[in-house]
C-alpha cells in the first residue's frame, strides 16, 4: 500500500505542543511523535539483558571408573596362597602390616 508524501502536512509535537512539519517529527519508543528537541531515546535499563541460566550438567562426562585407583581401596599382598590380591577399605585392619598415618602422609612398615 502506498502512502502520500505529505510534503505540506503539519503535526503537533506530543511533548511541547508546537506545530512542525510531519516529516520533522520522530517517533519515540513509547509511540509519541516528538520534535528534535523533545526526542528522548529509550534508556538501556528499560531493556534488561536476557536471563542466562547456569549449566546443571556436563556434556558427555567421563567419571573415574578405574577400580584399582578409585574410592579409597587399599590393595595388599598379604601372603595368602588362596588370593594374591585382597581389597580392604582404608581404616580397617590389614593382617601382617602395621599402618601409621598423619595429615598428608601414610607410612607402612613390615
Amino acid at each position: 500500500m502506498a502512502y502520500a508524501a505529505g510534503k505540506f502536512a503539519r503535526a503537533l509535537c506530543d511533548r511541547c505542543g508546537f506545530e512542525y512539519k510531519l516529516s520533522q517529527l520522530r517517533e519515540e519508543w513509547n509511540g509519541l511523535k516528538t520534535c528534535r528537541d523533545c526526542f528522548e531515546p529509550k534508556h538501556p535499563q528499560l531493556e534488561p539483558l536476557p536471563h542466562v541460566s547456569d549449566a546443571e550438567a556436563l556434556y558427555k562426562p567421563r567419571p573415574n571408573n578405574d577400580v584399582e585407583l578409585g574410592d579409597g581401596a587399599v590393595y595388599t599382598n598379604d601372603g595368602n596362597s588362596n588370593s594374591s590380591m585382597t581389597s580392604d577399605p582404608i581404616g580397617s585392619k590389614i593382617l601382617g602390616y602395621e599402618m601409621t598415618g598423619s595429615l598428608g602422609e601414610v607410612t607402612i612398615t613390615v
